[in-house]
Parts: C-alpha cells; sequence; structure tokens
C-alpha cells in the first residue's frame, strides 16, 4: 500500500485544469487569512495578517516539497521506531488493607477518605 493520495489529489485537479491552492507558488491572499482567522475564531489586526500570509506561504511551500517525494514501495507507519506493547497479564491479586490505603490521606473518617464538600449550602456531609 502506498501513500499516494495528496500526490493523486493534485494530479486530478491539475487534469481538471484548476490550480492547486496549496501546490508550489502558490500565493495566500489576505482575505484567505482573514477567512481562516474568522473560522478559528482570532480576531488579528491587519499587521498580522499580512505576517501570516507569509508565514502560510512558507509552510504550503515546504508541503509542497515534501509532496514531490517520491514514497511508492514506503509502507504506512503508525511511529517511526517499531514500538511494541508490553503488557503483563491481568491476574487478580488480594486487596491491599484499609490502613494502607488511608496511610497517605489527608483526612478520613474511619475506613473512608473525608473530602471536602462540593455541593449544597448546609454542612450536613460530616
Amino acid at each position: 500500500m502506498t501513500n499516494s493520495a495528496p500526490r493523486d489529489t493534485n494530479r486530478r485537479m491539475a487534469a481538471d485544469g484548476k490550480t492547486n491552492p496549496n501546490g508550489a507558488g502558490a500565493k495566500i491572499t489576505l482575505e484567505q487569512v482573514r477567512h481562516v482567522a474568522k473560522l478559528s475564531r482570532l480576531a488579528i489586526d491587519e499587521e498580522r495578517t499580512q505576517r501570516y500570509a507569509g508565514q502560510l506561504e512558507s509552510i504550503l511551500e515546504y508541503v509542497a516539497q515534501i509532496d514531490e517525494v517520491d514514497v511508492s514501495g514506503v509502507e504506512p507507519m503508525a511511529h517511526a521506531l517499531p514500538l511494541k506493547n508490553v503488557l503483563r497479564d491481568d491476574v487478580v491479586a488480594g486487596a491491599l488493607p484499609v490502613e494502607k490505603v488511608l496511610q497517605n490521606a489527608p483526612e478520613t473518617d474511619g475506613p473512608f477518605f473525608k473530602v471536602p464538600k462540593v455541593l449544597g449550602d448546609d454542612d450536613s456531609a460530616g
């Protein structure tokens, strides 16, 4: 299985006579930056709009360079390293003694953890 979807999409767009908006040499307009900012619910001033347009162009040019790399024959992977989960068998064991469980609790009430009240106004919870 090869990872050629982005390249196929670019070829298809070129075959249709349309230019790829993310291809090399694509210019990001200030209107596109404003649109992305609006979708992201960001309020940006005109100075930042111009700066972001240049930054987005640089990013898209770099992505276009990566898209030119021939990846035919390269298997897709989830991680760069061959990692394997090291799992142990789930074995039923005895429970901890109550004293050990509660030894680091800030406050206890008999065999229970005592926690600050979070609901209600009265002091009926202990």
